[in-house]
């Protein structure tokens, strides 16, 4: 038998057990809180779901038969807004366990056998930590590279900081607004950040001209989507963002760049990174163009330019979210667009 001891990095983790049994789930938070875990224990499914929607749980030890809501049922449920917690499935008997059909497709972890002995239970408990703190240093690592890559672009043109900054945030906040999910609202985030990353491409005397470009200097600055492109795409971790990052100056009605493409053909996250990054250019002080642009005007522009420009509908849920303005704007629009 394993020897149940407090090991203090694993207080970085967090478990919750959920079992309609309460002795059970009482039984088995208080053996991995004595081995240094954090544990919540839950005996209704219902509210495990919502816990589990509202904390930050790294581990789901779920018993599969529950009368109220089988344990699959409850899978389907948080896969539908958590990806990453790692589930282990309890069963009474391993006749009873999901087949493993149902296991691949839920991306369930592994399932542990009910004894009086937690032993195989602690085994696929460690083996998922091993997992999970590989993706925290994957993660890390991608943090590192994202900051890294920021403050290359930053070197190039101070006021890229700022204004790709505004761009991610409200973009990303557009598409809450527009109901998209969490990746899809994260991917804008990021491209957000990374939509000008090709301007690095660009030459300093047309990147920070004082005046309004020259013909054949603007000729030169339409190319930067392309070349965010080709930067983003030598990242395996940016390939997603790169499309997103290369028609952002694409418009509507076809009459943008780099391909003139049109509607829906333009993708989806392009059309909202799109209006943010007019909005923004409008409302914001640029070296050729004294002061700027009230943020009425910038909205009064944003609305004729619908159909033609901009998506309709996503500058109608651009105009609703800065006229209800939301409590979580309020702050941030009176910092930015004063």
């Amino acid at each position: 038998m394993r020897i149940n001891m407090r090991n203090p990095e694993n207080s970085d983790f967090s478990i919750l057990t959920l079992d309609d049994d309460p002795i059970m789930t009482a039984t088995i938070q208080t053996y991995f809180q004595n081995a240094g875990y954090m544990v919540d224990a839950e005996n209704d499914p219902h509210v495990a779901i919502e816990r589990i929607r509202g904390g930050n749980y790294d581990i789901l030890l779920l018993d599969f038969f529950m009368p109220s809501m089988f344990g699959d049922a409850v899978v389907r449920e948080v896969r539908k807004f958590n990806k990453d917690i790692f589930i282990i499935l309890l069963t009474g008997h391993k006749s009873m366990a999901p087949p493993i059909r149902t296991i691949r497709d839920l991306d369930i972890h592994g399932y542990y056998e009910k004894s009086d002995k937690f032993d195989q239970l602690e085994i696929l408990v460690e083996s998922s930590l091993k997992s999970i703190r590989q993706i925290r240093t994957i993660r890390k690592n991608y943090i590192e590279m994202t900051m890294a890559i920021r403050k290359m672009v930053d070197a190039k043109d101070a006021n890229t900081k700022d204004h790709s900054e505004r761009v991610a945030y409200f973009g990303y906040r557009l598409a809450q607004e527009m109901g998209k999910p969490e990746d899809f609202c994260e991917r804008i985030r990021l491209a957000g950040l990374f939509h000008d990353i090709g301007k690095i491409a660009v030459p300093d005397d047309i990147l920070l001209s004082e005046s309004k470009f020259t013909d054949a200097q603007y000729e030169v600055m339409k190319k930067h989507p392309e070349k965010g492109y080709e930067i983003l795409s030598t990242f395996s971790a940016f390939m997603e963002i790169a499309p997103i990052v290369k028609y952002h100056h694409e418009k509507y009605d076809g009459t943008g760049y780099p391909e003139g493409i049109k509607g829906e053909e333009i993708p989806e996250e392009s059309r909202i990174i799109t209006i943010v990054d007019s909005f923004d250019a409008m409302t914001s002080k640029r070296r050729y163009r004294d002061g700027e642009l009230s943020v009425e005007h910038a909205m009064k522009e944003l609305l004729e330019g619908k159909d033609f420009q901009f998506d309709a509908f996503i500058v109608d849920c651009f105009a609703k979210m800065l006229e209800n303005k939301p409590e979580y704007l309020e702050e941030e629009i009176g910092e930015y667009y004063k």
